[in-house]
């Protein structure tokens, strides 16, 4: 493999609370190559929020490296898109003014854009429509449009379709690997759910909680389209489960989450 898009080494980050200093990150090392799907999941309390938050330069008070084509992130920019749970649309914008944010819909360069990216959501029809018109999982397209509008090199997802039904969850993630096969956008995709960090994931990246550590790093070596019935998901599945459990076993020994 070449030189990764993305390097992380020795990172540790702490958080001052009125109970003294707390570790919320412990030695994480990780490199993602360019066109990678990761995702991430741990226990609530993991830091898997406060990773994404530092890939995306929110928050720069750490010690160790973190680096996007071998360049320090210092802070947010647009090399960098974010995806909420909450897809935090503007409720006075149409849909192809809340992607196109603040650039102007009349430059023929980004009517085209928008255009583009509203076929590859497949919101073809709803460009009119304001978010209250729209279902969850067409508002968090929108937000993914959104993000996609300026080219990022790395999209950071955390938790997007933690507050869908199920139903609408399962097509979110079928559409988000679409658009990911057509784009080739690097993704990190912060989840609680197993079934949909294999479903998703070349790589899941397993937190342990307090401090925040990289419990295990399993390969999804299934092509897609995957089926969450057969044998071999169900097999990776399961390996993820035990790395998991064992999370929690020592989440429970030192008596954290309690």
């Amino acid at each position: 493999m070449g030189e990764a898009l993305l390097s992380i080494t020795e990172l540790n980050k702490h958080f001052d609370t009125a109970g003294g200093q707390v570790q919320a990150l412990e030695n994480v090392e990780l490199e993602v190559q360019e066109g990678e799907f990761i995702t991430v999941i741990g226990p609530s309390g993991c830091g898997k929020s406060t990773l994404l938050r530092i890939i995306a330069g929110l928050d720069t008070g750490y010690t160790g490296s973190v680096t996007l084509e071998g360049a320090a992130i210092s802070g947010p920019g647009i090399d960098k898109g974010f995806i909420f749970q909450e897809h935090r649309l503007f409720p006075w914008l149409t849909v192809e003014k809340n992607i196109a944010s603040d650039l102007p819909l009349g430059r023929p360069d980004i009517r085209q854009r928008v255009d583009e990216l509203i076929e590859l959501v497949k919101l073809g029809g709803f460009e009119k429509s304001y978010p209250r018109e729209l279902s969850g999982g067409m508002a968090q397209r929108v937000a993914i449009a959104r993000a996609l509008l300026r080219s990022p090199k790395v999209l950071l997802l955390d938790e997007p379709f933690g507050a869908l039904d199920a139903f609408t969850r399962a097509h979110m993630q079928t559409v988000l690997l679409d658009i990911w096969r057509r784009n080739r956008t690097t993704m990190i995709f912060v989840t609680h759910d197993i079934d949909e960090a294999v479903f998703l994931g070349n790589r899941v990246v397993i937190l342990e909680p307090r401090p925040g550590r990289i419990r295990k790093i399993v390969p999804i070596d299934l092509p897609y389209p995957r089926k969450k019935t057969t044998t071999s998901f169900q097999e990776l599945r399961l390996k993820v489960l035990n790395y998991f459990e064992k999370v929690d076993e020592l989440e429970l020994k030192d008596g954290a989450g309690i």
